[in-house]
């Protein structure tokens, strides 16, 4: 890279970086820091836990947050003057330096500008995740659960907690369907972009003639609910089923009826929950998921109202989005963003974020 070119890679990256620090509002930031820095040193904060929760979850994204804003902010500082001091001194060493902290530097901001455009109603909150084998038999199945480990797999990776509700094991291999929360401030604003139908082809290991098969798995993502919802769910609208728990192969987990079936009878949505050990654990974790589901069912019926009052047919987020190509070639390509990697295996083992990223910004387009 030439010196001007250097200089003015500098320049962009710095307004960029003014961009984000400008969207993030700094100095609210920092206000909002202080409040729950108050509210977490406050004696009776663990009296409601649910509450101490959120505000130390809170309190922990937004240190989080404006220390790799700080962070970044010096980077980009200490890399000019090293790039000074290189030229000065027409020190080779120093350039390359110069050079390779600047390709980091511009990964990094980019990162971070991508998290300034989740500005979406639901975008901050934590994400409930359904993946469902759709068409394709025990193949999709089995594609159903890659995906259900890549996103457990990219939630690790991301230091997210996890908490898996429900798992409905399918006879010969794989998964019927498996609902998950992941735990993280803007997990649904990041992950929401996944939602819709995911396509995978490839040579079945379940034919026994080596034939290639395409076999397709849903993703729903849906925002946890929080109290300032106001999802009221009348006992009159549910009908709860208890059940014993299994898992793959039909082994029984225990021996007491814990599992819980819940059904809202308006809507015909159905969740089940057999994680926990107890009905009422299970139980409560079934409810939060169905807040979830209303929540999303009133949102889209807004849409629609929305929709047909613009003359348009809304948007298409229940279509195929993603291929997943292991053979003739190897490819994993979104339908919509037209990124696409050449190492399928990384991205089933959770290294989405090149996907995340473009569906993000896709998104944004799309909303202008």
């Amino acid at each position: 890279m030439a010196a001007p070119d250097f200089s003015e890679e500098l320049k962009s990256l710095s307004s960029t970086m003014e961009s984000i620090e400008a969207v993030i509002d700094l100095d609210r930031m920092r206000a909002d820091i202080a409040s729950l820095e108050d509210q977490a040193a406050a004696p009776d904060l663990w009296d409601d836990v649910e509450r101490a929760q959120q505000v130390t979850s809170r309190l922990s994204y937004l240190q989080g947050q404006l220390r790799r804003v700080e962070e970044l902010r010096s980077r980009i500082d200490d890399v000019e003057v090293l790039f000074e001091l290189a030229e000065s001194e027409d020190d080779t060493d120093a350039r390359t330096e110069a050079h390779a902290e600047l390709e980091s530097l511009r990964k990094a901001v980019d990162e971070m500008e991508v998290r300034t455009l989740l500005s979406g109603e639901y975008d901050p909150r934590e994400a409930v995740v359904s993946v469902r084998a759709e068409a394709g038999g025990v193949d999709a199945a089995d594609f159903a659960e890659q995906l259900m480990r890549m996103y457990l797999r990219w939630s690790e990776r991301k230091g997210h907690p996890t908490e898996v509700f429900d798992i409905s094991y399918a006879e010969e291999a794989g998964i019927k369907s498996a609902t998950f929360t992941v735990k993280a401030p803007y997990a649904y604003g990041t992950l929401s972009v996944e939602q819709g139908t995911h396509r995978m082809v490839r040579i079945s290991p379940f034919d026994n003639q080596g034939r290639r098969q395409t076999s397709f798995a849903g993703v729903e993502v849906l925002p946890v609910v929080e109290q300032v919802d106001h999802i009221d769910i009348p006992e009159n609208e549910l009908r709860i089923d208890v059940f014993r728990s299994s898992g793959p192969g039909g082994q029984s987990v225990n021996t007491t009826d814990s599992a819980v079936r819940m059904t809202h009878i308006p809507t015909g949505i159905v969740v089940s929950c057999q994680n926990e050990k107890s009905q009422i654990q299970n139980r409560a974790a079934a409810m939060r998921v169905m807040q979830s589901r209303l929540l999303a069912h009133r949102r889209q019926e807004e849409q629609a109202k929305m929709d047909a009052l613009k003359g348009d047919g809304g948007n298409s987020w229940g279509s195929q989005m993603r291929s997943y190509v292991l053979h003739p070639y190897q490819m994993v390509k979104d339908l919509r963003t037209e990124h696409e990697v050449g190492n399928p295996q990384g991205v089933l083992d959770g290294d989405i974020d090149g996907f995340l990223e473009a569906g993000i910004r896709w998104r944004k387009q799309q909303d202008k």
